[in-house]
Protein backbone atom coordinates (compact mmCIF):
# COMPACT_ATOMS: atom_id res chain seq x y z
CA UNK A 1 0.00 0.00 0.00
CA UNK A 2 1.50 3.26 -1.54
CA UNK A 3 2.42 5.94 2.03
CA UNK A 4 0.35 8.92 1.57
CA UNK A 5 2.82 11.03 -0.12
CA UNK A 6 3.41 8.29 -3.19
CA UNK A 7 -0.48 7.92 -3.15
CA UNK A 8 -0.69 11.55 -3.99
CA UNK A 9 2.14 12.02 -6.24
CA UNK A 10 0.66 9.14 -8.78
CA UNK A 11 -2.90 10.93 -8.00
CA UNK A 12 -1.12 13.88 -9.83
CA UNK A 13 0.57 11.55 -12.86
CA UNK A 14 -2.87 10.01 -13.30
CA UNK A 15 -4.42 13.87 -13.25
CA UNK A 16 -1.54 14.45 -16.08
CA UNK A 17 -2.12 11.50 -18.21
CA UNK A 18 -5.34 11.86 -18.11
CA UNK A 19 -5.32 15.20 -20.03
CA UNK A 20 -2.59 14.26 -21.98
CA UNK A 21 -5.33 11.20 -23.20
CA UNK A 22 -7.76 14.06 -23.90
CA UNK A 23 -5.46 16.40 -25.48
CA UNK A 24 -4.44 13.26 -28.00
CA UNK A 25 -8.38 12.37 -28.62
CA UNK A 26 -8.41 16.18 -29.55
CA UNK A 27 -6.65 15.74 -32.26
CA UNK A 28 -7.00 12.26 -32.69
CA UNK A 29 -10.86 12.37 -33.28
CA UNK A 30 -10.53 16.25 -34.91
CA UNK A 31 -11.69 14.07 -37.79
CA UNK A 32 -14.95 13.14 -36.51
CA UNK A 33 -16.06 16.87 -36.27
CA UNK A 34 -15.06 18.37 -39.39
CA UNK A 35 -13.40 15.32 -42.44
CA UNK A 36 -17.11 16.40 -43.97
CA UNK A 37 -16.89 20.00 -43.84
CA UNK A 38 -13.42 20.26 -44.95
CA UNK A 39 -14.24 17.70 -47.82
CA UNK A 40 -17.08 19.58 -49.29
CA UNK A 41 -15.23 22.78 -48.90
CA UNK A 42 -17.90 24.54 -47.05
CA UNK A 43 -15.07 25.50 -44.16
CA UNK A 44 -11.32 26.07 -44.84
CA UNK A 45 -9.46 23.45 -42.59
CA UNK A 46 -8.40 26.12 -39.83
CA UNK A 47 -11.53 27.81 -39.80
CA UNK A 48 -13.18 24.16 -39.38
CA UNK A 49 -10.58 23.31 -36.72
CA UNK A 50 -10.93 26.27 -34.64
CA UNK A 51 -14.60 26.19 -34.94
CA UNK A 52 -14.77 22.37 -34.20
CA UNK A 53 -12.40 23.48 -30.83
CA UNK A 54 -14.69 25.84 -29.52
CA UNK A 55 -17.84 23.63 -29.91
CA UNK A 56 -15.96 20.64 -28.48
CA UNK A 57 -15.63 23.03 -25.45
CA UNK A 58 -18.82 23.60 -24.99
CA UNK A 59 -20.26 19.77 -25.67
CA UNK A 60 -18.04 19.06 -22.96
CA UNK A 61 -19.53 21.14 -20.24
CA UNK A 62 -22.91 19.56 -21.05
CA UNK A 63 -23.31 17.22 -19.02
CA UNK A 64 -21.41 14.08 -16.68
CA UNK A 65 -23.68 10.78 -17.18
CA UNK A 66 -20.76 9.26 -19.69
CA UNK A 67 -18.06 10.21 -16.83
CA UNK A 68 -20.19 8.48 -14.02
CA UNK A 69 -20.47 5.01 -16.48
CA UNK A 70 -16.70 5.15 -17.28
CA UNK A 71 -15.44 5.81 -13.80
CA UNK A 72 -17.44 3.90 -11.52
CA UNK A 73 -19.65 1.50 -13.96
CA UNK A 74 -17.02 -0.81 -15.33
CA UNK A 75 -14.73 -1.15 -12.32
CA UNK A 76 -16.12 -0.09 -8.75
CA UNK A 77 -14.81 2.75 -7.00
CA UNK A 78 -13.53 0.73 -4.31
CA UNK A 79 -11.39 -1.53 -6.23
CA UNK A 80 -9.71 1.01 -8.48
CA UNK A 81 -6.08 1.95 -7.47
CA UNK A 82 -4.07 4.58 -8.96
CA UNK A 83 -1.58 1.98 -10.75
CA UNK A 84 -4.69 0.79 -12.44
CA UNK A 85 -5.82 3.89 -13.95
CA UNK A 86 -2.44 4.72 -14.58
CA UNK A 87 -2.09 1.51 -16.93
CA UNK A 88 -5.28 2.60 -18.63
CA UNK A 89 -4.28 5.54 -19.88
CA UNK A 90 -0.61 4.63 -20.78
CA UNK A 91 -2.42 2.07 -22.69
CA UNK A 92 -4.80 4.45 -24.73
CA UNK A 93 -2.53 6.94 -25.12
CA UNK A 94 -0.06 4.69 -26.69
CA UNK A 95 -3.09 3.24 -29.17
CA UNK A 96 -4.17 6.86 -30.14
CA UNK A 97 -0.73 7.83 -30.76
CA UNK A 98 0.16 4.52 -32.86
CA UNK A 99 -3.31 5.10 -35.32
CA UNK A 100 -3.01 8.67 -35.26
CA UNK A 101 0.67 8.22 -37.06
CA UNK A 102 -0.90 5.28 -39.28
CA UNK A 103 -3.74 7.81 -40.61
CA UNK A 104 -6.35 5.22 -39.33
CA UNK A 105 -9.44 6.39 -37.31
CA UNK A 106 -9.63 4.29 -34.34
CA UNK A 107 -11.49 4.64 -31.80
CA UNK A 108 -10.42 6.86 -28.61
CA UNK A 109 -13.26 4.86 -26.78
CA UNK A 110 -12.67 2.14 -27.58
CA UNK A 111 -8.95 2.25 -26.49
CA UNK A 112 -9.47 3.88 -23.12
CA UNK A 113 -12.38 1.78 -22.28
CA UNK A 114 -10.73 -1.79 -23.24
CA UNK A 115 -7.79 -0.35 -21.59
CA UNK A 116 -10.14 0.07 -18.40
CA UNK A 117 -10.79 -3.39 -18.68
CA UNK A 118 -7.38 -4.97 -19.38
CA UNK A 119 -5.94 -3.07 -16.13
CA UNK A 120 -9.40 -3.92 -13.98
CA UNK A 121 -8.46 -7.67 -14.56
CA UNK A 122 -4.82 -7.70 -14.22
CA UNK A 123 -5.45 -5.62 -10.89
CA UNK A 124 -8.23 -8.13 -9.65
CA UNK A 125 -9.49 -10.44 -11.99
CA UNK A 126 -12.57 -11.18 -14.03
CA UNK A 127 -14.28 -10.23 -10.71
CA UNK A 128 -13.34 -6.67 -10.97
CA UNK A 129 -15.56 -5.97 -13.92
CA UNK A 130 -19.20 -4.79 -12.88
CA UNK A 131 -21.06 -7.35 -16.40
CA UNK A 132 -23.78 -4.53 -16.28
CA UNK A 133 -21.72 -1.46 -16.91
CA UNK A 134 -19.59 -3.52 -19.81
CA UNK A 135 -22.44 -4.68 -21.15
CA UNK A 136 -23.96 -1.10 -21.61
CA UNK A 137 -20.70 0.29 -23.21
CA UNK A 138 -21.11 -2.97 -25.63
CA UNK A 139 -24.40 -1.94 -26.71
CA UNK A 140 -23.27 1.58 -27.32
CA UNK A 141 -20.23 1.03 -29.11
CA UNK A 142 -22.24 -1.99 -31.30
CA UNK A 143 -25.16 -0.12 -32.23
CA UNK A 144 -23.87 3.55 -32.95
CA UNK A 145 -22.14 2.57 -35.84
CA UNK A 146 -25.29 0.76 -37.35
CA UNK A 147 -27.76 3.65 -36.20
CA UNK A 148 -24.79 5.95 -37.70
CA UNK A 149 -25.22 4.50 -41.33
CA UNK A 150 -29.24 3.81 -41.34
CA UNK A 151 -29.72 7.38 -39.95
CA UNK A 152 -27.56 9.05 -42.65
CA UNK A 153 -28.89 6.80 -45.40
CA UNK A 154 -32.38 6.90 -44.67
CA UNK A 155 -31.82 10.78 -43.92
CA UNK A 156 -29.89 10.90 -47.93
CA UNK A 157 -32.70 9.38 -49.35
CA UNK A 158 -35.09 11.90 -47.91
CA UNK A 159 -33.03 14.64 -49.25
CA UNK A 160 -32.75 13.41 -52.50
CA UNK A 161 -36.19 12.79 -52.98
CA UNK A 162 -37.59 16.31 -51.18
CA UNK A 163 -34.76 17.91 -53.91
CA UNK A 164 -34.95 15.61 -56.74
CA UNK A 165 -36.39 18.77 -58.99
CA UNK A 166 -33.87 21.43 -57.69
CA UNK A 167 -31.38 22.40 -59.81
CA UNK A 168 -27.80 21.11 -58.41
CA UNK A 169 -26.29 24.42 -57.75
CA UNK A 170 -28.96 25.57 -55.33
CA UNK A 171 -28.91 22.15 -53.31
CA UNK A 172 -25.13 22.90 -52.67
CA UNK A 173 -25.79 26.66 -51.81
CA UNK A 174 -28.54 25.51 -49.21
CA UNK A 175 -26.68 22.70 -48.11
CA UNK A 176 -23.74 24.56 -48.20
CA UNK A 177 -25.08 26.97 -45.64
CA UNK A 178 -26.64 24.10 -43.64
CA UNK A 179 -23.39 22.12 -43.44
CA UNK A 180 -22.06 24.94 -40.68
CA UNK A 181 -24.66 23.72 -38.63
CA UNK A 182 -24.25 20.32 -38.54
CA UNK A 183 -20.47 20.87 -38.48
CA UNK A 184 -21.09 22.51 -35.62
CA UNK A 185 -23.86 20.18 -34.03
CA UNK A 186 -21.14 17.29 -34.61
CA UNK A 187 -18.28 19.12 -32.45
CA UNK A 188 -21.04 19.96 -30.21
CA UNK A 189 -21.83 16.01 -29.78
CA UNK A 190 -17.93 14.68 -29.83
CA UNK A 191 -17.02 16.98 -26.97
CA UNK A 192 -20.26 16.10 -24.78
CA UNK A 193 -19.48 12.35 -25.26
CA UNK A 194 -15.70 12.08 -25.32
CA UNK A 195 -14.41 14.71 -23.10
CA UNK A 196 -16.40 13.04 -20.50
CA UNK A 197 -14.65 9.85 -20.35
CA UNK A 198 -11.26 11.24 -19.09
CA UNK A 199 -13.60 12.95 -17.09
CA UNK A 200 -14.85 9.65 -15.55
CA UNK A 201 -11.10 8.38 -15.45
CA UNK A 202 -9.57 11.18 -13.44
CA UNK A 203 -12.81 11.11 -10.93
CA UNK A 204 -12.06 7.30 -10.79
CA UNK A 205 -8.95 8.15 -9.42
CA UNK A 206 -9.75 10.69 -7.27
CA UNK A 207 -12.15 7.99 -5.63
CA UNK A 208 -9.54 5.87 -5.21
CA UNK A 209 -7.73 8.25 -3.62
CA UNK A 210 -9.89 9.88 -1.21
CA UNK A 211 -12.11 6.75 -0.29
CA UNK A 212 -15.46 8.09 -2.31
CA UNK A 213 -18.70 5.69 -3.27
CA UNK A 214 -22.04 5.93 -3.49
CA UNK A 215 -23.53 9.97 -3.89
CA UNK A 216 -20.45 10.69 -2.84
CA UNK A 217 -18.79 9.97 -6.23
CA UNK A 218 -19.24 13.09 -8.18
CA UNK A 219 -17.24 14.67 -11.28
CA UNK A 220 -15.61 17.93 -9.40
CA UNK A 221 -16.06 21.39 -11.14
CA UNK A 222 -12.55 21.43 -11.80
CA UNK A 223 -11.85 18.52 -13.78
CA UNK A 224 -14.93 19.13 -16.21
CA UNK A 225 -13.25 22.53 -16.81
CA UNK A 226 -9.80 20.87 -17.15
CA UNK A 227 -10.97 17.75 -19.63
CA UNK A 228 -13.01 20.67 -21.97
CA UNK A 229 -9.95 22.94 -22.14
CA UNK A 230 -7.69 19.78 -22.82
CA UNK A 231 -10.10 18.80 -25.22
CA UNK A 232 -10.34 21.86 -27.22
CA UNK A 233 -6.90 22.50 -27.63
CA UNK A 234 -6.35 19.08 -28.86
CA UNK A 235 -8.95 19.96 -31.58
CA UNK A 236 -7.40 23.67 -32.43
CA UNK A 237 -4.32 20.89 -32.68
CA UNK A 238 -5.82 19.36 -35.62
CA UNK A 239 -5.68 15.94 -36.92
CA UNK A 240 -4.43 16.07 -40.37
CA UNK A 241 -3.54 12.36 -41.52
CA UNK A 242 -6.94 10.83 -39.75
CA UNK A 243 -9.18 14.17 -41.68
CA UNK A 244 -7.50 13.18 -45.18
CA UNK A 245 -8.51 9.48 -44.75
CA UNK A 246 -11.82 9.79 -43.77
CA UNK A 247 -12.79 12.69 -45.44
CA UNK A 248 -11.23 12.47 -48.79
CA UNK A 249 -10.69 8.72 -49.32
CA UNK A 250 -13.59 7.06 -47.93
CA UNK A 251 -15.99 8.64 -50.24
CA UNK A 252 -16.66 11.20 -52.24
CA UNK A 253 -18.38 14.39 -50.70
CA UNK A 254 -20.64 16.95 -51.61
CA UNK A 255 -22.45 19.58 -48.97
CA UNK A 256 -26.00 17.48 -48.83
CA UNK A 257 -23.96 14.14 -48.19
CA UNK A 258 -21.70 16.04 -45.30
CA UNK A 259 -25.29 17.52 -43.87
CA UNK A 260 -27.03 14.04 -43.93
CA UNK A 261 -23.97 12.30 -42.02
CA UNK A 262 -22.71 14.84 -39.43
CA UNK A 263 -26.82 15.51 -38.80
CA UNK A 264 -27.30 11.69 -38.08
CA UNK A 265 -24.04 10.85 -36.59
CA UNK A 266 -24.05 13.94 -33.86
CA UNK A 267 -28.17 12.84 -33.12
CA UNK A 268 -26.96 9.18 -32.45
CA UNK A 269 -23.83 10.50 -29.63
CA UNK A 270 -26.13 13.10 -28.43
CA UNK A 271 -29.37 10.57 -27.56
CA UNK A 272 -25.98 8.57 -25.89
CA UNK A 273 -24.47 11.19 -24.17
CA UNK A 274 -27.65 12.32 -22.43
CA UNK A 275 -28.47 8.61 -21.06
CA UNK A 276 -24.93 8.07 -20.02
CA UNK A 277 -23.44 5.92 -23.14
CA UNK A 278 -20.12 6.22 -24.01
CA UNK A 279 -19.99 5.57 -27.85
CA UNK A 280 -17.70 6.19 -30.47
CA UNK A 281 -17.56 9.04 -32.16
CA UNK A 282 -15.30 7.75 -34.74
CA UNK A 283 -17.28 4.63 -35.89
CA UNK A 284 -20.74 6.34 -35.76
CA UNK A 285 -19.57 8.94 -37.92
CA UNK A 286 -17.74 6.75 -40.33
CA UNK A 287 -20.34 4.63 -40.93
CA UNK A 288 -22.29 7.51 -41.50
CA UNK A 289 -20.52 8.61 -44.22
CA UNK A 290 -20.26 5.14 -45.70
CA UNK A 291 -24.11 5.82 -45.12
CA UNK A 292 -24.96 8.16 -47.56
CA UNK A 293 -22.09 6.70 -49.99
CA UNK A 294 -24.11 3.94 -50.04
CA UNK A 295 -27.42 5.82 -51.25
CA UNK A 296 -25.49 6.96 -54.40
CA UNK A 297 -24.48 3.31 -55.61
CA UNK A 298 -22.26 0.60 -53.89
CA UNK A 299 -19.17 1.46 -55.94
CA UNK A 300 -19.39 4.88 -54.67
CA UNK A 301 -17.76 3.70 -50.78
CA UNK A 302 -14.04 3.09 -51.45
CA UNK A 303 -14.43 -0.16 -49.56
CA UNK A 304 -10.95 -1.15 -49.38
CA UNK A 305 -10.66 2.13 -47.36
CA UNK A 306 -13.86 1.32 -45.51
CA UNK A 307 -11.62 -2.25 -44.76
CA UNK A 308 -8.62 -0.60 -43.05
CA UNK A 309 -11.01 1.36 -40.96
CA UNK A 310 -12.69 -1.91 -39.51
CA UNK A 311 -9.48 -3.28 -39.40
CA UNK A 312 -8.35 -0.34 -37.03
CA UNK A 313 -11.75 -0.94 -35.11
CA UNK A 314 -11.64 -4.95 -34.55
CA UNK A 315 -8.12 -4.93 -33.50
CA UNK A 316 -7.96 -1.86 -30.93
CA UNK A 317 -10.18 -4.13 -28.56
CA UNK A 318 -7.67 -6.97 -27.93
CA UNK A 319 -4.39 -4.49 -28.47
CA UNK A 320 -5.66 -1.94 -25.17
CA UNK A 321 -6.77 -4.66 -23.38
CA UNK A 322 -3.49 -6.70 -23.31
CA UNK A 323 -1.27 -3.59 -23.66
CA UNK A 324 -2.97 -2.33 -19.81
CA UNK A 325 -2.80 -6.10 -18.85
CA UNK A 326 1.16 -5.58 -19.80
CA UNK A 327 1.60 -2.26 -18.18
CA UNK A 328 0.31 -2.82 -15.02
CA UNK A 329 2.21 -5.46 -14.39
CA UNK A 330 5.07 -4.07 -15.43
CA UNK A 331 3.99 -1.22 -12.96
CA UNK A 332 3.28 -3.76 -10.07
CA UNK A 333 6.77 -5.47 -10.90
CA UNK A 334 8.43 -1.93 -10.91
CA UNK A 335 6.45 -1.19 -6.84
CA UNK A 336 4.22 1.24 -8.30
Amino acid sequence: MPDVDTALMLLIIVVALGLIFDFINGFHDTANAIATSVATRVLAPMHAVLMAAVLNFLGALSGTAVASTVGRGIVPPELSTQTMVIAALLSAITWNLLTWYAGLPSSSSHALIFSIVGAGVAKGGWGAIQVQGLEKTFQGLAFSPLLGFLGAFLLMVLLLNLFATAYPGAVTRVFGRAQLLSAAYMAFSHGSNDAQKTMGVITMALAGYYGWSGTAWQVPLWVILAAAVAMALGTAAGGWRIIRTMGLRVVHLRPIHGFAAETAAATVIELASRVGIPVSTTHTISSSILGVGATRRLSAVRWGIAGQILTAWVFTIPACFGLAWLIHTALLLLGA
